[in-house]
């Protein structure tokens, strides 16, 4: 019995589509090019629903010091300034990346 149960915790659960949605942003923004300019481009999939990328917006919306414009496309193109710490740094020196706040 107990082989059982073990074997039923194994199975990984799917993720869900904010899950998703979120990990595939915050690889976006994540991107070295994208750290570099303090610039990105975010799109809507097909798969992505509505409840969620709304979710998504409001969330991006609500964080401070992210500028956030809607293009004629429909994409999103989000800017940030450069905080304190990469600001002492200098410009030789290489940026420490940090996960999105969602």
């Amino acid at each position: 019995m107990a082989r059982q149960n073990d074997m039923k915790e194994a199975v990984p659960r799917p993720m869900s589509g904010m899950e998703r949605l979120s990990l595939r942003v915050s690889s976006m923004i994540n991107h070295p090019i994208a750290q570099e300019r303090r610039e990105v481009t975010i799109h809507r999939l097909d798969t992505d629903g509505d409840r969620e990328w709304g979710e998504l917006l409001g969330l991006i919306a609500d964080t401070d010091g992210i500028a956030m414009a809607t293009r004629e496309d429909g994409t999103i193109t989000l800017r940030w300034e450069a905080s304190a710490s990469e600001g002492e740094q200098g410009e030789e020196a290489k940026p420490e990346t940090e996960s999105a706040p969602f």
